[in-house]
């Protein structure tokens, strides 16, 4: 079932949005600090989710066409890959604070990883509805 309308898309842009939520919370959990970290969360999610949707666009990765493509799974993990400095130093100004490349190196490999997974899992979802589709 090829994207034929704005619903596939906005499922694409909620997944996406709860992948980086995912993404904040396993920081905050690896650290130990996700079940007293609270709205502190929103210190990482916030730069994230607005680097994401500043960098991805440019890379196609909203392109209705290039969604059902499995060779365009690239575009998001590279669109990542590019935001995850953007988040950082997004969320530096936020906090009035430095930023260690460390962070961003894992905030990116991290984020594309997720963001990869999440992709595949929704190409998978097409692949097979179109399958029955007939």
């Amino acid at each position: 079932m090829p994207i034929r309308s704005n619903s596939g898309l906005y499922l694409v842009i909620a997944g996406d949005i709860i992948a980086l939520a995912f993404v904040t919370i396993v920081g905050f959990a690896s650290h130990g600090t996700a079940g007293t970290a609270g709205i502190r969360m929103l210190t990482t999610f916030f730069p994230l989710l607005v680097a994401w949707f500043l960098i991805a666009p440019h890379l196609g990765v909203y392109d209705l066409e290039k969604l059902i493509d499995v060779r365009q799974l690239w575009r998001p993990f590279w669109a990542m890959v590019l935001a995850a400095p953007m988040a950082g130093w997004l969320r530096g100004l936020l906090l009035n604070s430095p930023i260690l490349p460390l962070f961003v190196i894992i905030l990116g490999g991290v984020g594309a990883l997720t963001i990869l997974a999440w992709r595949g899992l929704y190409w998978i979802w097409l692949t097979r509805s179109k399958r029955s589709d007939g």
